[in-house]
């Protein structure tokens, strides 16, 4: 076999293989959902006799309801993975959301530290189920994702820095994918990482920019109809009207 065929072959079956992670990543999301649906029904269930024995027994009784906190993560359960664990190579990520199916390419090269991050919580499964928790519609056009809180407050129980790969002009151009931090803080990067869905100009402070990781290179109409969906509350940042969970991460 000559060395253009075995390399064909090679591909054909990278192809196979990141197929199959695909099709068996969108069957997760069914099967969850479905467990979703009757798990909703037992509680709608469960809830409607609960209420009626109640009111039984005091005709002045209603159902109530209580807030169910987020999933805080234990520190240390996550560790830091060393910047080597991003392989200097690009990596293929297939994000599925409740809002629809985006693929990531993520430059081990460029911000190894931020993708060996990404892709180890991504394999622990860290990101599944959390909530796309923050939409900005004015100034600067993001949407920010990562926190199993979502308050814009949890993380994995490390942090870690400098910034990487920022842009020197601080323009960050639609379907950029970038790591959130704090203000002037370069090594409280975590989770939590903004999709960038119209060119923004966000000023560097102290710290420097913001590390750029990887780009969107299919489902940037996704994102562009939850930003076009506006806020819960019409502001120009908050939380998105449409909303939006992680319900499973592929990398490869």
């Amino acid at each position: 076999m000559s060395t253009k065929s075995k390399e064909r072959e090679q591909a054909r079956r990278r192809q196979e293989k990141w197929d199959r992670h695909v099709a068996q990543l969108r069957a997760r999301r069914q099967r969850t959902w479905t467990l979703v649906g009757v798990a909703l029904a037992l509680v709608l269930v469960g809830g409607a006799v609960w209420w009626a024995l109640s009111a039984a027994q005091d005709p002045g009784a209603g159902p109530a309801t209580a807030p169910t906190p987020g999933a805080t993560p234990t520190p240390g359960q996550y560790t830091l993975p060393p910047p080597s664990a991003a392989e200097g190579r690009e990596w293929t990520t297939a994000l599925a959301t409740s809002a629809g199916d985006l693929t990531l390419s993520l430059d081990g090269a460029a911000a190894p530290q931020a993708v060996a991050s990404f892709v180890s919580l991504a394999e622990a499964g860290y990101f599944d189920g959390t909530t796309c928790h923050r939409l900005t519609t004015e100034g600067i056009h993001v949407l920010q994702c990562g926190d199993p809180t979502a308050t814009g407050t949890g993380g994995p129980g490390y942090s870690f820095g400098p910034v990487e790969n920022a842009p020197a002009d601080d323009v960050y151009p639609a379907g950029t994918v970038a790591m959130a931090r704090q203000g002037g803080a370069a090594d409280s990067m975590g989770s939590q990482f903004f999709l960038v869905y119209e060119d923004s100009t966000i000023p560097s402070d102290a710290a420097g920019g913001y590390t750029v990781f990887g780009t969107i290179t299919s489902g940037l109409d996704v994102v562009q109809a939850v930003a076009d969906a506006g806020t819960v509350d019409g502001s120009g940042d908050g939380s998105p009207a449409t909303p939006v969970t992680i319900e499973g991460v592929e990398t490869q």
